[in-house]
């Protein structure tokens, strides 16, 4: 028989069951209650800003560039819109067929798959990389028809860079280029770098650079809606980026051009300034280049024809180029000469054409026999070496250095461009911390005629040009002239600073002004400004390239071209009496020869227009390869041919050593 079922047992068991099974679900329920409570109350802002950006994103909106302008008015940087095709490499499994592929649909060419893979090497966080810009109306409709058979490749409008004037003032505008990991480090730098997000491209030379946060402006953003695969369903709400600022600079685009084309194909720099504000109304460096092919990434054929050419078109000669710059000198010595004592305008010196010193002869390039009787005024209008030589033997290198720094050789101007090269001025001091060696008497005669180790750029002796023009008045070169605001057209002009006033005596800018300008009347360069009706003061000069030897007479036909000397000239006008100059200037045209042979006919030409509105309608030179006007027939008697003088300074190497010729020169 079975045994009777304890049937109180068997519901006490039921009941502690049913007991523990409620407190489980209970308990289920306080915890679940206590988590639902958690999310929707306590974490309830925190979940809801993370639904919404899944649903929303934020799309950062890249402001247009500011504008770029000459004095005039003149647009010389602008922006255009255009589309274009970009491959985002995150969303591509391969890129190569991708790119195949869509050469069925819009062509693609060689170059651009060559840029393309450039810019796939640079770019920043594997962001979308273009593939074609400025697609034609048919292409942009071609690519949109079949657009379904190339996700990870997006159609975008963007505003593209564009240099009117091509490769006319580019070492001053400068160019624009992607992003790149330096220019990120760059941009972290700044004050607000979140103004840069959605930015692709950043100023990377010229003015471009300089016043890149004033002409990026602000990024903007639109909120998106987007669906869980990403796609944009509609824009919720949009803050628009806010424009850079214009620019209006002191360049004159026409008269850049003039100076431009007066070199023709010929390599040299120049730079024009207005004395009285130190706007910079000209900076030339020829050759030159198109900025334009740097706005989409050069391709590899054009970068490496630009980065291994010999004539070094990305150089700026004016800004960062070092010359000596011969006798063009000589009028800032004379100068010093005079406030210090050293000479008086009425004290004549006898020049037989050479000067000894220590037993090692320095030879003047002037007639046999020399220039006889030589004054302070006829050494300059002749450009007699010989009287420079013995004056700054007379001074002495230190001398000379105290007296020049003031004007700026061998110093920065403080330009508002970036790059800009200090040169050297010599000094005792300068050949010790340098070379280790001490300075020796001998080196100090070439320095009195622009030699030796003077290194200075062409925008020193132009800002040292007009400081002399301005009676003294040094102001700060500057190429931006105001800052406008696009959208209610207010300027900002730019301060320069405060100028500098040099302590001279009018009495002996006067001498030495009137020097000058018989310089081009009846001196070394009146053949290029013969009957110019407004009266011009300068000075030429000729920079020796390579030394040559005691017993040796140059003979450029038998020297290579690029040995040959540097072709110089300083001016300003006008410059009658009681008339405030407008324009200061140096050229440099390098291995042409004679300063009154090369640079002072481009002179002559940028002043013609400047100040009479003439237009030239050929180059002031011959072609190269062309025989420029034959020295020997000029007469011109301004040159160095010091024995053993070197050429252009060095900075990297130390002179000869001057214990065994005390007369040597670097």
């Amino acid at each position: 028989m079975k045994p009777l079922r304890n049937v109180d047992r068997e519901l006490t068991l039921f009941r502690a069951r049913v007991v523990v099974a409620s407190a489980m679900v209970v308990a289920a329920c306080l915890v679940l209650f206590a988590r639902l409570a958690w999310l929707q109350l306590v974490r309830h802002d925190d979940f809801q800003a993370r639904a919404e950006q899944n649903r929303i994103a934020l799309v950062p909106l890249a402001p247009g560039r500011g504008l770029i302008k000459d004095r005039n008015g003149s647009v010389v940087a602008k922006n255009y819109s255009a589309y274009t095709l970009e491959i985002d490499p995150r969303k591509v499994d391969n890129v190569e067929q991708a790119i195949a592929e869509l050469s069925t649909v819009v062509e693609v060419q060689p170059r651009d798959r060559r840029r393309f893979n450039k810019l796939l090497e640079d770019t920043r966080r594997l962001e979308p990389v273009p593939i074609r810009t400025r697609l034609s109306d048919e292409e942009v409709a071609r690519f949109a028809a079949q657009h379904y058979r190339f996700p990870g490749i997006e159609l975008r409008a963007r505003l593209f860079r564009q240099y009117p004037l091509g490769e006319t003032a580019a070492h001053l505008l400068g160019y624009i280029g992607r992003v790149s990991a330096k220019d990120q480090e760059r941009i972290d730098a700044f004050d607000d770098p979140g103004g840069y997000n959605g930015t692709e491209y950043i100023g990377k030379t010229g003015i471009e650079s300089s016043y890149e946060q004033q002409l990026h402006g602000e990024s903007g953003y639109e909120e998106v809606e987007i669906t869980a695969g990403g796609r944009a369903v509609r824009t919720l709400s949009r803050t628009p980026p806010a424009p850079g600022n214009n620019l209006v600079l002191a360049l004159d685009a026409r008269l850049q051009a003039v100076a431009e084309k007066a070199f023709g194909d010929r390599r040299g720099a120049l730079v024009a300034i207005e004395p009285s504000t130190g706007e910079v109304l000209a900076l030339v460096s020829r050759p030159s280049f198109d900025p334009n092919l740097f706005v989409d990434g050069i391709d590899p054929p054009n970068w490496d024809a630009l980065n291994n050419s010999a004539d070094k078109p990305l150089l700026n000669r004016a800004l960062r180029g070092t010359y000596p710059i011969g006798s063009t000198y000589k009028p800032f010595l004379a100068l010093a000469a005079l406030e210090r004592g050293k000479l008086r305008p009425e004290t004549t010196i006898y020049d037989p054409g050479y000067y000894l010193y220590a037993g090692h002869l320095f030879r003047d390039s002037g007639p046999p026999g020399g220039y006889g009787s030589v004054d302070l005024h006829r050494s300059l209008v002749v450009s007699s070496d010989v009287y420079y030589y013995m004056l700054a033997s007379e001074m002495g290198v230190d001398a000379i250095h105290d007296a020049m720094q003031p004007w700026g050789f061998g110093q920065l101007t403080g330009i508002d461009l970036e790059g800009e090269s200090a040169g050297v001025l010599p000094s005792s001091a300068w050949k010790e911390r340098r070379f280790k060696q001490r300075w020796y008497g001998g080196e100090t005669i070439s320095i009195g005629i622009g030699q030796g180790y003077n290194a200075f750029t062409l925008l020193q002796l132009a800002h040292a040009t007009a400081t002399l023009a301005n009676d003294g008045v040094a102001m700060r070169p500057h190429v931006v002239r105001a800052i406008e605001d696009p959208r209610t057209g207010s300027q900002v002009p730019v301060d320069p600073g405060p100028p500098q006033r040099l302590a001279l005596r009018p009495e002996n800018l006067a001498i030495v002004r009137s020097a000058m300008v018989d310089v081009n009347l009846t001196g070394t360069a009146r053949d290029a400004f013969a009957d110019a009706p407004y009266r011009v003061a300068g000075k030429t000069g000729t920079a020796q390239v390579i030394a040559m030897a005691a017993n040796q007479k140059y003979d450029e036909k038998r020297i290579a071209e690029r040995n040959r000397d540097h072709s110089l000239y300083i001016a300003f006008a006008p410059a009658e009496p009681g008339a405030r100059p407008r324009i200061a200037l140096a050229v440099l045209a390098e291995n042409s020869g004679f300063g009154a042979r090369a640079a002072a006919p481009i002179a002559r030409q940028v002043l013609d227009f400047y100040l009479l509105g003439k237009e030239p309608s050929r180059p002031a030179l011959p072609a190269a390869g062309e025989d420029l006007p034959d020295a020997d027939e000029m007469q011109e008697s301004e040159t160095l041919r010091a024995v053993n003088q070197g050429g252009e300074a060095r900075q990297d190497a130390p002179a000869p050593a001057a214990t065994a010729d005390p007369g040597s020169a670097p």
